[in-house]
């Protein structure tokens, strides 16, 4: 049988995309695959940052649409990727076991974050990382970066940046963890909503892809992105504020935290919660509802975030 697959055609959305595969050959050997590579609107907008492009979905909705339109079976991305309310006619199929969702430093001399030095240029792509990073080091110039892993690291290496952010999983799928010079624990740094997971979506009633991508998923993981999404959904917020979230399943209980932050660094709200892996989605909705009581709502409106989709 063979299964036709959409993805983006960056050198790390064509390994996330094989790392499926492989997990689905081994899981039925006799499946063939077809790649249909897709360039979506952000791959072909390098200028304008990720908000002005319009945040979430960028980089996914045109593949969305091919797979509506019956032009492929399924399709992979980065779940941090997908706007936390989806079509009713697509599934979240299947959620493979996450990869580190930790954020890294790449440095040129390869220096922890408390070694930078006083006004260092960093590279971060994410209004996220760089309020967390002003909340760590406030004498850092963030800047901000675009482009692929291979394209970040290349323009690092050519001296337009002392250090960059990214996500760790990239650059572990990349193989090129060896660049890596600090890790930022979620203490220092909360990692982004389902950061270093991979979807598997394909068509609702697609009942034969459905059961076949089921065989992939990992339990733990989809609980715990789950709940972090659920977080997002109740934010509003999307890519308009600083938001995060991370939670860790352990023995079927979850433990979720979340944050809310001004744009640079200044007021950040946090907050935590913790309870029973089946109750993921409830957790994350119960956690958006505090922080938004305890400060984030009005820091949202002062910002004009408040109804921003997500």
């Amino acid at each position: 049988m063979r299964l036709r697959v959409g993805t983006r055609g960056s050198p790390l959305a064509l390994i996330q995309t094989q790392l499926v595969i492989n997990a689905l050959q081994r899981a039925s050997p006799a499946l063939q695959f077809d790649l249909v590579t897709i360039r979506t609107e952000g791959d072909r907008n390098r200028r304008d940052s990720l908000i002005a492009l319009g945040g979430r979905g960028v980089f996914v909705r045109e593949i969305e649409e091919r797979l509506l339109a019956g032009e492929m079976d399924f399709a992979v991305h980065s779940l941090k990727d997908l706007p936390t309310t989806q079509p009713d006619a697509l599934a979240l199929a299947s959620l493979p076991p996450r990869e580190d969702p930790r954020d890294v430093m790449v440095a040129r001399d390869g220096c922890t974050v408390e070694q930078l030095p006083h006004g260092a240029r960093v590279g971060s792509s994410s209004q996220r990382r760089a309020a967390q990073l002003h909340a760590l080091r406030p004498d850092l110039n963030v800047l901000d970066i675009r482009g692929n892993v291979d394209t970040r690291v290349r323009k690092l290496d050519e001296g337009q940046y002392e250090a960059i952010v990214l996500a760790a999983a990239g650059l572990i799928r990349m193989n090129l963890a060896a660049r890596i010079s600090h890790y930022f624990s979620p203490e220092e740094m909360l990692p982004a909503v389902a950061q270093g997971a991979l979807v598997a979506e394909c068509r609702a009633d697609d009942v034969h892809t459905l059961e076949l991508l089921a065989t992939i998923d990992d339990a733990n993981t989809r609980a715990a992105v789950m709940a972090e999404r659920a977080f997002l959904r109740g934010l509003g917020g999307g890519c308009q504020l600083p938001i995060a979230a991370y939670a860790e399943v352990r023995a079927n209980e979850l433990h979720l935290r979340g944050l809310v932050a001004a744009p640079q660094g200044g007021r950040m709200i946090r907050a935590a919660i913790g309870g029973e892996a089946d109750d993921a989605e409830s957790l994350g909705t119960q956690l958006a509802e505090h922080v938004m009581a305890n400060g984030a709502r009005e820091l949202m409106e002062s910002y004009g975030a408040q109804s921003q989709p997500t």
